[in-house]
């Protein structure tokens, strides 16, 4: 019998608070052998990304390890000197984030980001690292890769920035690669590129992965075992064709049968149109030379035309990139564009700073990344009472509490921590945090941009049916951008299909989903529900 490659040995890990001590992973133990891949899978705050940090001995001060080992290769890396471990991370055990945007640097190019790590594990400078990393960003998919490489963070799309950070994490060949959430970003047609990648690499290089996601239908795909943690403990562990099958603990269960489900609430044929918008034109200036004079330009939206009525939900699908963000920050007046855009009756595509601030009460958003998003040097109650303060909505601080504690409880999270801090919060709460943000002023119209992307499964559907609840009871307008077809069938009257800044396709939701007519839309979809597919396959052979 050979030696695990990991072995996690009764992990315990604790957070020392202001109220005093925290367990937040309690007891764990499992393995990894050379070459597998086991999926951690769980509700945010289960502690599944604790116990991937504490592999790598990347949790903060806050933190301790009241007991357990964790052995790779033989050596307890819990006992290793901060040295040797510095020669481990990066080369041995690489680690792909779930944000890609607070994990890369913003003020180096991609191109000096992974020579980095190639110059400090490989020795490799010069030429051999620039053909290096061209090599690693085609290999992850990264379309003009060799432009990209001059490229800074805040220039690429969530899911491009994704894609670096996986190129980045396999530059060294390791033995184990520990992925959290590394497709969140990522459309579904990505996605399943990037799962056949990390595929394709495992079998060349033995790699091991340890796989954290909210997505069952991906754990099918790329684990062999699978591990089930609810509140710091693993409740069930085992083969993924046995827990899937035959689920024991009933969490297992209530998770397996959890997904975003329902329809869009109807709207009246009489409904006003909140937004009327189009055509719609955002370039970015490509410049290049000492005095950077224009050579191109980026067409991140062209020709766009939008309507959305009061109580309504436009759903907008495409690829990273394609410029479903930008139509959505355009429509808010929050980046420059071209034509026409109509809201509550006023033309507002040449409002300036102060004619919108008025306007901001009415029209909200929620971004994809929640972590950039939120101030970290404000509490949660300071960060969701913002709008109320600016808008001069409510003056009592007492008041300003209450409506803060009712906004936190309407997305699901105790209204009991509003006086901590976002880094105290995982990825899936921070989102829930940055949606109350939105809904506390009341709007009447809210882009969406990814709001479900960092959220596990159980807690998405409990999302969905929250805006659904909140679009009843306000008339609310939704502009709903998102890569999870799953989740847009569940919310949207309306469908925007963009491809390279562009509608490629549009129409009522369910004749969208129903008959696609174009190829690029087909081909979303085929990616999108090939698990769902095999996945009732699997339920009706059981």
């Amino acid at each position: 019998m050979t030696e695990p490659l990991l072995s996690v040995e009764d992990l315990s890990v604790a957070f020392r608070t202001r109220d005093g001590e925290v367990r937040a992973v309690d007891r764990v133990s499992f393995t990894i052998e050379p070459g597998e891949t086991v999926a951690l899978v769980g509700e945010s705050g289960s502690g599944k990304s604790v116990t991937a940090l504490s592999i790598l001995r990347l949790l903060d001060g806050a933190a301790h390890h009241p007991g357990g080992r964790i052995v790779f290769k033989g050596r307890d890396l819990l006992s290793l000197p901060e040295r040797d471990m510095r020669e481990v991370r990066g080369a041995d055990i690489t680690m792909v984030f779930q944000e890609p945007m607070t994990s890369l640097n913003p003020l180096h190019t991609i191109q000096r980001q992974i020579g980095e790590v190639l110059s400090i594990h490989r020795g490799l400078t010069g030429r051999k690292a620039r053909a290096r990393i061209l090599e690693l960003l085609e290999l992850v998919g990264l379309r003009d890769a060799e432009r990209r490489m001059g490229a800074y963070p805040h220039e690429l799309s969530g899911g491009q920035r994704q894609r670096v950070m996986i190129a980045m994490a396999l530059a060294c060949e390791p033995d184990l690669l520990v992925a959290d959430e590394p497709t969140t970003a990522l459309d579904v047609t990505v996605q399943a590129q990037i799962l056949s990648l990390l595929a394709d690499l495992q079998k060349r290089l033995g790699m091991a992965m340890l796989f954290i996601t909210h997505d069952l239908g991906i754990v099918q795909r790329v684990a062999s075992r699978v591990c089930v943690m609810l509140r710091g403990e693993i409740v069930e562990a085992g083969a993924v064709s046995e827990v899937f099958a035959r689920p024991r603990h009933e969490y297992t269960q209530r998770l397996i049968a959890s997904e975003p489900r329902g329809y869009a609430n109807p709207v009246p044929s009489d409904a006003p149109f909140l937004v009327e918008a189009g055509p719609l034109k955002v370039w970015f200036p490509l410049k290049e030379g000492i005095f950077r004079r224009t050579t191109g330009h980026v067409k991140a939206v062209d020709g766009v035309k939008l309507l959305v009525r009061e109580g309504e939900t436009v759903g907008v699908v495409g690829e990273s990139g394609s410029g479903k963000t930008t139509l959505g920050l355009a429509l808010l007046r929050l980046t420059g564009s071209e034509g026409p855009i109509v809201f509550l009756g006023q033309k507002i595509n040449r409002y300036g700073v102060s004619e919108m601030r008025p306007l901001r009460r009415d029209m909200q958003v929620v971004f994809q990344d929640p972590y950039g998003s939120l101030s970290p040097r404000m509490s949660v109650a300071d960060i969701v009472a913002e709008g109320l303060v600016v808008q001069g909505e409510i003056r009592s601080a007492a008041e300003r509490r209450a409506v803060v504690a009712q906004a936190l409880a309407d997305v699901g999270l105790d209204p009991a921590t509003m006086d901590r801090y976002p880094h105290e919060f995982s990825g899936g709460q921070r989102q829930r945090i940055a949606i109350a943000r939105a809904m506390v002023l009341k709007p009447r119209f809210v882009v969406l941009d990814e709001p479900t992307s960092a959220l596990d499964r159980s807690v998405q559907a409990q999302i969905v049916t929250l805006l659904r609840d909140l679009q009843r009871e306000r008339k609310l307008a939704y502009l709903f951008i998102s890569h999870d077809l799953k989740v847009v069938r569940a919310l949207a009257n309306y469908v925007l299909v963009m491809q390279h800044g562009q509608v490629v396709e549009e129409g009522p939701a369910d004749q969208i989903f129903a008959r696609p007519q174009t190829e690029y839309t087909r081909t979303l979809f085929s990616a999108a529900f090939a698990l769902e597919s095999r996945e009732l396959a699997d339920t009706e052979t059981a």
